[in-house]
């Protein structure tokens, strides 16, 4: 009888641990997918900027050394882990603006059709990278939440997950809301 009992405590205790650690790795995996999608509207976006970059280069020759900037911000920014992505996004984001500010000393350049319509494309990626930042972060906070409740956070121990960073900013000057007009 008291082998039974064991038993049966044990298979509990088994497949207690095994639902907690597969509810564990799917959310990791939400993680993943989140950050992926992110990922890839950054990656449109990086996209954007060169072809951007181009457009006001005709119109701003002397201003090269800010859309230089930008282009090597965007190469950099491929390369690294999720935390080297997040800090490269957020100066990009920086860069794009300085863009923007060189757009306004040149009218002609404001109304030009290429530019116009790179300008639509680009505030409708950035609404993309926006909502796919919230995904990410909830899918974050989510997986966290896991990691650190009771039984969770005993079966996360053993099987080494760590909670993960939210995309958050951390500037001051990021904060700030910005009144470009072009």
């Amino acid at each position: 009888m008291v082998t039974y009992i064991v038993i049966g405590v044990l298979v509990v205790l088994a497949v207690l641990v095994l639902f907690t650690y597969n509810s564990l790795v799917q959310l990791r995996n939400k993680v993943k997918e989140a950050f992926s999608t992110m990922d890839v509207y950054l990656k449109k976006r990086y996209d954007l900027i060169p072809s951007l970059v181009e457009v006001v280069k005709g119109y701003a020759k002397h201003e090269t050394d800010t859309l230089q900037e930008v282009t090597q911000m965007r190469v950099n920014a491929q390369k690294g882990d999720l935390d080297t992505a997040i800090d490269s996004e957020i100066r990009i984001g920086d860069a794009l603006k300085s863009i923007f500010l060189v757009v306004e000393k040149y009218p002609d350049l404001k109304a030009n059709t290429n530019f116009l319509d790179l300008q639509e494309r680009l505030s409708k990626m950035e609404e993309e990278i926006a909502f796919s930042r919230r995904y990410y972060n909830g899918s974050v906070r989510e997986f966290n939440d896991k990691c650190q409740m009771f039984p969770f956070n005993l079966i996360a121990g053993m099987f080494g997950f760590k909670a993960l960073p939210m995309y958050q900013v951390d500037s001051d000057k990021e904060r700030q809301v910005v009144d470009v007009k072009l």
